[in-house]
């Protein structure tokens, strides 16, 4: 049987870079570990409760955790530039408040800030969320998969983008996986620097799995 891994894992510490920096003794690695998830989850329900969101999906492409002695340094990557905090600066206080509750931390500092990514549908997180959102609102796979590439290349110099649906798309009694690329795709070089996303929606018919890989440069 082929032996498959994921993109990003696999060239990490080459062209991909870890969303979590900081060092623990291996006793407290899965604290911290479930530290960094629970703060994840946190800032994700929050604005998604709390955001105007012009485009109907979320725009948040990455979390970066970085963690020192008494300070741990947050920052949120974020798809749109239209996309706002309704009173930006008490919106992040008031996020910063909860996320300290959540973890029950007083004697660490939190800091959070926000950056806006300049090219959205180059990240393949955006992009699987613009699909589910096609696919939520019945528009067909092969028509919300070929916007989604257009998107990708006019806003983008990606060199291949390849986007896999998987499940009972369409409402069809079998499942079936479809997909469809433009451009090359080096899964095995290690050099080239892809980008990979997972990304589960649920419909009527069922769960539906997307998939995407965009192929950003070669090094």
């Amino acid at each position: 049987m082929a032996q498959k891994t994921n993109p990003v894992s696999f060239r990490l510490g080459t062209t991909q870079n870890h969303h979590s920096i900081w060092f623990a003794q291996p006793k407290s690695f899965s604290i911290h570990l479930q530290e960094d998830e629970k703060i994840r989850n946190c800032i994700k329900n929050y604005i998604e409760k709390n955001m105007r969101i012009s485009s109907d999906f979320e725009g948040i492409t990455h979390i970066e955790i970085q963690k020192g002695l008494d300070l741990i340094q947050v920052i949120i990557y974020i798809g749109f530039p239209n996309l706002s905090i309704e009173d930006q600066k008490r919106g992040i206080e008031e996020l910063q408040t909860n996320v300290q509750k959540e973890l029950n931390s007083v004697n660490r500092r939190f800091n959070i800030t926000i950056k806006k990514i300049e090219k959205p549908y180059g990240h393949p997180n955006i992009l699987a969320k613009y699909v589910a959102l096609q696919l939520q609102n019945r528009v067909v796979y092969q028509k919300a998969m070929k916007k989604a590439i257009e998107l990708t290349e006019q806003t983008t110099d990606t060199k291949g983008i390849k986007i896999q649906i998987a499940g009972r798309i369409g409402g069809k009694e079998v499942a079936r996986v479809k997909w469809t690329r433009k451009g090359k795709l080096p899964l095995q070089t290690i050099r080239a620097k892809i980008d990979h996303c997972s990304y589960t929606i649920r419909t009527i018919h069922g769960v539906l799995g997307i998939k995407v890989w965009i192929f950003v440069d070669e090094k």
